[in-house]
């Protein structure tokens, strides 16, 4: 059982090494030898753990999105009302420590390559379909059921562009100023919300 520990944290050190090597190098320059290098070990033991890139790049991408997911569950612990429940999912898609070029930059490499990989892919629907639902979860009551999609595609079409923003061109966006943009869409399309008709 300790040596499957010790495997899962080595694991562990080379997709996070591997998302540092992306942040750096974006998915063309990185190769298995920078992310071994990065990590302190030799280009077998990546090969041993992971069977080629894109398999260790996979998991990258798994590895950053479960950091992102769970800043958002934590915020999302501490919402009470439906509209804490947004601004949870909003705030934490711009973590302090995560909306950053170096972060976005790599992101913006991974999904690059989503169109070419299928896990990738599968990878990034989960991403949409997690936040869709906890978009939805929040605006239950707050606009009807087809409203509340359309708001929901809207704000996440947002975040993915402010990342992009950010990735492509650094110091273009602060956090501030992006929590700013979805929020203000997001109260805009409240406010032209159409009142449920009574006995319908």
């Amino acid at each position: 059982m300790k040596l499957k520990r010790l495997s899962d944290i080595r694991r562990k050190e080379l997709r996070q090494a591997a998302f540092a090597v992306l942040e750096r190098e974006g998915i063309a320059g990185a190769t298995l030898e920078k992310v071994a290098a990065h990590a302190g070990a030799s280009k077998g033991i990546v090969l041993h753990y992971f069977r080629n890139k894109q398999e260790l790049f996979e998991h990258a991408m798994r590895e950053a999105n479960a950091v992102l997911r769970d800043a958002v569950v934590a915020r999302l612990r501490r919402a009470r009302t439906p509209m804490e429940r947004l601004d949870a999912v909003i705030d934490g898609n711009f973590e302090e420590h995560l909306f950053l070029p170096p972060l976005c930059h790599a992101w913006l490499s991974l999904c690059a390559e989503v169109p070419r990989d299928e896990k990738l892919a599968r990878i990034q629907k989960v991403l949409h379909a997690r936040m869709r639902s906890n978009l939805l979860s929040g605006l239950r009551g707050l606009a009807s059921p087809g409203e509340a999609g359309d708001i929901a595609l809207g704000v996440t079409a947002l975040i993915d562009g402010l990342w992009l923003r950010l990735g492509l061109e650094p110091g273009s966006v602060s956090r501030e100023q992006a929590i700013r943009q979805v929020k203000d869409f997001v109260a805009a399309r409240l406010a032209m919300r159409q009142p449920a008709t009574v006995g319908a």
